[in-house]
């Protein structure tokens, strides 16, 4: 039961979302959660730990939710559901439209589904950031701020911002996740 819930999950995810990864992490977030699969912390570790390995986000982010649940077989379901979307409208796309974006109805469809994507993400990022900064998950929790992981975010920010103005362009992501491995096992040991 639990192979065709991950398969199935996923897939309305690729289906129903635009924007990438970043505009799947809501998503993937609220089924997770509401399915019980990981926890919130887990899920925050999930998203790390998919930031930081090879492949695109929302991939890893199904791959790695569905071998906790199901091992090889959940991991290789849900890695289908979710990119089985985009695989079909892509084969669409080339097969029957060569020149898609010629086409007004698509570039006000394309117009109009951007500020919404941006809403997603932002939105993620704020509830993300309320959690790993302050410790609040729900409106009722305390506040508690992480200082040292308040710390690693503004060095890594002071960074990102001197880099781009002296070379005018941002650190390499790569640096930038061994930089803060670093940050936050000195933290740790401190």
């Amino acid at each position: 039961m639990i192979y065709m819930q991950l398969f199935l999950a996923f897939l309305k995810i690729g289906a129903v979302s635009f924007g990438g990864g970043y505009g799947m992490i809501s998503l993937i977030r609220e089924t997770v959660l509401d399915n019980n699969w990981l926890t919130e912390k887990e899920f925050m570790a999930f998203v790390a730990v998919s930031e930081s390995t090879p492949g695109p986000l929302a991939v890893n982010m199904a791959t790695f939710v569905g071998a906790s649940q199901g091992g090889i077989l959940g991991a290789f379901l849900a890695t289908l559901g979710v990119i089985l979307p985009a695989f079909i409208l892509i084969l669409l796309i080339v097969a029957c439209l060569k020149n898609l974006m010629q086409y007004e109805g698509v570039k006000v469809f394309l117009g109009a589904v951007r500020p919404c994507v941006a809403a997603l993400i932002l939105a993620t990022a704020v509830i993300m950031g309320l959690d790993v900064f302050f410790g609040i998950k729900r409106l009722e929790d305390a506040f508690a701020p992480h200082l040292g992981r308040i710390f690693v975010f503004l060095a890594l920010s002071v960074w990102g911002v001197l880099a781009r103005k002296a070379r005018r362009k941002a650190p390499s992501p790569v640096w930038m996740i061994v930089v803060s491995a670093g940050l936050g096992i000195l933290i740790k040991c401190i």
